[in-house]
């Protein structure tokens, strides 16, 4: 065993090594004292006090070590302190050395681990956690207050990491496979989160105690709470694999009428996307909705919603006929929660399908000019960063990329080169692929919450098509530049060539319509001519199917 002197200066040595690592970013490379262990429970046992704005409490993780080693890396924002941490091994408690002097807790188990052996780790810590300034952007706790004065508390920290406000191995590839929360509030307020509520109970503080458990693998991002005086709206949903599940509508007291009348639009929301993708994957714990004093986030099972009742809150004021803000916030119970990026270059895997499922909604409602017009509203992205890089990524980098908007229109793009019928068996296979949630059988285990890659939904679209897409998601999401249709006229004659960024092949087709008549064209590399009659007047892609640099 190391002396505490050498043990300090060794530990302090670690943090030098990474002096990059940024608090208030998340994901990035791996480290080896991060893919050494594999978290599998987080019990987080929190008191929140919201006239001091200040949290104390315990966070306790159950890990299986997978790799050779003596030393782990944790993450814990440097706003908040850590007491104490304990190993806890057969009822024995051993208190042991940490350093906790950037953002990353460094943790010498004081023997070398060898991969097969499970770790007990109790964290005591507590302070005033950092404040969101920004919410849902730029992360924290929101300490606000209802129109009726009472107390009304949020979390957000996706850009971040859970870290902001509880220790954690702050990396998207690691989930726990279950986690319990149990969060003590003042009296009067109900506290909303993840999962499958438990139990309430009083202490001897008169501090009440909600218990919530996930049963289910989660990102760490997703925790959240939501505290406020709710009343509870509640209704259920027989899945189309024929459970039965719940729905909750935690709102304010003051909005209770107007959440009473949104809850119907919540169910058809639910109802649309299980018809479309499959089975809501978290059935076994609960569809929630909690009124938030910010915008909105995806937090698994206990969507955050902030948007005032307003249909166009998300939208710039355009009314589509729907509550946008919470549509995408459900998207993503699919498109990020059932499957997750495992590093963040992947995102437009959450982002850019989450995006693409409000153009569909308003197609299912009223038809595919609704379609068209929303995608046409959307049509707006740099080309300065690819939406799906090779390389890994942390969780601020991959969002200066356009991946909503970008990542929407290649969809769309996608769909129109496939035909709905291939386009829409790829989203169900690549969502439903290897999951023991049928849609003719009721599931006796869990959803499968999977972790896929840009690579994964190429080979999903290319099994269902029998079509080689390789050069599609070269072009479209792993470069930054768009392909530029370079289309002119010369003696009655349309050129029509692709330029695409690094020459790569594009064989692209795109409509053109001439006269009443429209019809698709596959371009060869070296270009094609079209001929018309005089009076026609050529009309490439007109219907906006086909994404391209439209700048040239």
């Amino acid at each position: 065993m190391l002396k505490p002197y050498y043990l300090l200066l060794f530990l302090f040595m670690y943090s030098l090594s990474y002096a990059q690592y940024d608090i208030l970013d998340t994901g990035g490379p791996l480290i080896p004292e991060q893919t050494c262990f594999d978290v599998k429970h987080y019990d987080l046992n929190l008191e929140v006090n919201p006239d001091e704005k200040f949290i104390s409490g315990t966070l306790t993780m159950t890990a299986d070590i997978t790799e050779t080693s003596s030393v782990i890396a944790l993450d814990l924002d440097t706003m908040l302190t850590i007491h104490s941490i304990v190993e806890i091994k057969n009822f024995k408690k051993t208190k042991i050395n940490f350093d906790h002097s950037t953002g990353r807790i460094w943790v010498n188990l004081l023997k070398i681990r060898e991969p097969g052996e499970k770790i007990v780790l109790a964290i005591n810590y507590y302070g005033k956690p950092r404040v969101a300034k920004r919410p849902p952007w730029d992360g924290g706790f929101t300490w606000s207050k209802t129109s009726r004065g009472a107390h009304w508390i949020a979390t957000t920290c996706q850009g971040e990491g859970a870290d902001l406000w509880w220790p954690n191995k702050d990396h998207v590839s690691d989930k726990p496979d279950s986690m319990d929360l149990h969060i003590s509030v003042p009296d009067g307020l109900i506290v909303a989160t993840n999962g499958k509520f438990i139990s309430e109970e009083v202490d001897d503080q008169r501090m009440k105690i909600f218990h919530w458990k996930v049963t289910t693998p989660i990102s760490n991002y997703n925790i959240a709470l939501n505290i406020a005086p709710y009343k509870i709206l509640q209704d259920e949903i027989t899945s189309v694999n024929g459970n039965t599940f719940p729905v909750f509508f935690y709102v304010l007291p003051e909005d209770q009428v107007k959440g009473q009348k949104f809850l119907p639009e919540i169910i058809d929301h639910v109802k649309w996307f299980e018809q479309l993708l499959g089975p809501y994957p978290f059935q076994q714990d609960k569809y929630g909705v909690a009124q938030t004093p910010h915008l909105g986030m995806e937090h698994q099972t206990i969507i955050a919603y902030g948007a005032n009742f307003d249909n166009g809150s998300m939208t710039g004021g355009q009314d589509w006929g729907f509550d946008a803000l919470h549509q995408h916030e459900l998207a993503h119970e699919w498109w990020g929660n059932q499957l997750t990026n495992s590093d963040w270059k992947d995102m437009w895997i959450h982002e850019g399908f989450g995006s693409y499922m409000q153009p569909l909604y308003a197609e299912h409602l009223n038809g595919k000019a609704a379609y068209h017009k929303y995608m046409n509203s959307m049509r707006f992205f740099s080309n300065q960063l690819a939406i799906a890089p090779r390389k890994s990524k942390y969780g601020k980098d991959i969002y200066r990329a356009p991946i909503y908007t970008k990542g929407a229109w290649v969809l769309h793009t996608l769909r129109y080169y496939l035909g709905d019928d291939l386009f829409f068996e790829s989203l169900q296979q690549f969502v439903q692929s290897d999951n023991p949630m049928q849609r003719d059988k009721k599931p006796s285990i869990a959803p499968l919450v999977r972790f896929v890659t840009t690579d994964d939904f190429i080979q999903t679209v290319e099994a269902v098509s029998g079509k080689d897409m390789g050069w599609f998601f070269e072009v479209y999401t792993r470069q930054a530049k768009l392909p530029v249709l370079i289309s002119n006229v010369k003696d009655g004659v349309l050129h029509l060539r692709w330029k695409s960024p690094e020459n790569l092949p594009f064989p692209m087709p795109v409509d053109v319509k001439l006269g009443m008549e429209t019809k698709r064209y596959t371009i060869p590399a070296e270009g094609l001519k079209i001929p018309f009659k005089r009076g026609d007047r050529p009309e490439v892609d007109p219907d906006r199917w086909v994404l391209m640099d439209v700048s040239k």
